[in-house]
């Protein structure tokens, strides 16, 4: 999912549909968009989260569109509009390829980090689930 949020060189979204271009954007894409931009400055949510919140919301026998894979798929073609960096993987790994981009956005944000091990290739942290995921509960707590 090395697209996500990505530039080309002009620094512009290159060839990526953007949310302003709704009537191209698939429905599944858009309402996944639509998640990435309620999740608070600070916070994150799994893939799989994101999967579970549009089946809960559209689906309640459990028979959603998409899963965790899709989800990505969504934000790797769809989400450099968006707040991508708060879709995250759910062992709090760093998007590969925009490490840095996004260890930026969290730091900005004051997302919880883990400090990197010395064995960690480039001392990455990685995003401190306990403390940063968000469940959609009102004013951003909850976890």
């Amino acid at each position: 999912m090395k697209g996500t949020g990505d530039t080309d060189s002009a620094g512009t979204a290159g060839d990526r549909a953007s949310p302003d271009d709704a009537d191209q954007l698939p429905d599944y894409a858009e309402r996944v968009l639509g998640v990435a931009e309620l999740i608070p400055p600070g916070r994150v949510m799994t893939y799989g989260d994101v999967a579970e919140w549009l089946k809960d919301e559209d689906h309640p026998e459990g028979q959603a569109p998409g899963g965790p894979r899709q989800v990505g798929r969504a934000m790797a073609l769809y989400g450099g509009a968006v707040p991508w960096w708060r879709v995250v993987r759910a062992d709090g790994a760093l998007l590969p390829g925009s490490e840095l981009r996004a260890l930026a956005h969290y730091r900005d944000e004051g997302t919880p980090l883990k400090g990197a091990s010395r064995v960690a290739e480039g001392h990455i942290p990685r995003i401190d689930m306990r403390r940063a995921r968000w469940d959609g509960g009102a004013g951003g707590e909850g976890a």
